[in-house]
């Protein structure tokens, strides 16, 4: 994957799901994401996960768990979350060998990158690709 070199990230997705344990296997099976930490409250529930992808995190949890986050999201949409892997085509293979929703098969874009779309089982939008632009720091 790319971007290996580790240190903090300064943006993290954070996303909300009603089967949080579900969405965590997926995204590490079929979208190649490292699981770092997960917290699990005594019902089971995922209190806080984080999941890696190169030198990117996202964080996640169970939705209606409580918690100030939680009311803010109560009605909120889906998002929409770019990842950066150095091969989209054996990326999005894997994602089709684990039955991952595909919105839009790898294809070369006019601004130079190689992107493929797919959705995951609660509606989220994950793009992935190899564009990735620079930071200034």
């Amino acid at each position: 994957m790319a971007g290996t070199s580790g240190g903090r990230p300064s943006i993290y997705p954070t996303l909300l799901y009603a089967d949080a344990k579900t969405a965590i296997r997926q995204l590490t099976e079929a979208f190649g994401f490292t699981e770092l930490s997960v917290y699990e409250g005594e019902d089971g529930s995922v209190m806080h996960a984080e999941l890696t992808q190169g030198n990117g995190a996202v964080m996640l949890g169970t939705k209606g768990r409580g918690g100030v986050f939680d009311a803010a999201m109560k009605d909120a949409g889906t998002t929409g979350v770019y990842v950066v892997v150095d091969d989209v085509d054996a990326h999005h293979r894997r994602a089709v060998d684990h039955g991952a929703e595909i919105l839009m098969p790898p294809t070369d874009q006019d601004y130079g990158s190689r992107d493929y779309m797919a959705r995951d089982l609660e509606g989220n939008v994950w793009s992935f690709g190899t564009y990735a632009p620079e930071i200034a720091g």
